[in-house]
């Protein structure tokens, strides 16, 4: 059995690559890196350093054309401030009612379907992403909810002729939960990058900085990407 694992080459993705080699072997796994217009190249880097520790196949796909239409504050065309406030502060602005201004219009929808026509021709049987249960939170990113997971697994399921599946191991627990599964495997966090900054090191003020420290602190660790 092969598996494709969405890398964006933060703490998520790179946990459920480390999952999907320690169940399926580095030989069966395949990575897909997307493109989608971000600010900078960090994260597509980190993916590619995380592919080279692991052993495994990495592919890339450019899908920026499709977001330029989006002024998300992580987009090259934008002018939008990043906010540096963690997302529990966003969303108590926005009630909890609309997605904070980071999420990036049916980001994950558009990589699970590009990542489901690639997987198939792959002949893998499983796409691997890292949604989790914080991101999901007060409709901050819908597209990583436990509700969009399914109906996204059954649309695939289906429309593959019943070859494919998706894994979303960490859809019900939260970046802690991720962080421990993660240290356990031996996930090499200092390869990875979080930042939505683009800055040499990581910014600490943006709320993917924010929730990432605070992940690494409730499992009694420091942050090994600090230590760079």
């Amino acid at each position: 059995m092969k598996a494709m694992v969405l890398s964006s080459g933060g703490v998520d993705s790179t946990t459920a690559l480390g999952l999907a080699v320690s169940k399926y072997g580095k030989e069966n796994v395949i990575t897909l890196s997307v493109s989608y217009g971000q600010k900078h190249d960090k994260e597509i880097e980190a993916a590619k350093a995380v592919a080279e520790y692991y052993g495994v196949e990495q592919l890339f796909m450019d899908l920026s054309k499709v977001f330029e239409y989006s002024n998300c504050s992580l987009l090259k065309q934008s002018d939008a401030e990043i906010p540096e406030k963690a997302y529990s502060e966003q969303i108590k602005e926005t009630a909890g009612e609309t997605p904070v201004s980071t999420y990036v219009p049916f980001r994950n929808g558009l990589f699970l379907s590009t990542a489901a026509s690639i997987a198939l021709s792959k002949g893998c049987s499983v796409i691997y992403y890292g949604a989790h249960a914080d991101d999901s939170a007060g409709f901050a990113y819908p597209d990583c909810s436990p509700a969009f997971n399914n109906a996204m697994n059954e649309a695939i399921w289906e429309g593959s002729g019943h070859q494919l599946k998706i894994e979303a191991p960490f859809v019900n627990i939260n970046k802690a939960g991720v962080v421990k599964m993660g240290l356990e495997l031996g996930v090499p966090y200092e390869l990875t990058w979080s930042c939505y900054e683009g800055g040499d090191k990581p910014c600490g003020k943006c709320g993917t900085c924010i929730d990432r420290a605070a992940a690494f602190r409730e499992n009694g660790v420091e942050d090994p990407a600090l230590k760079n």
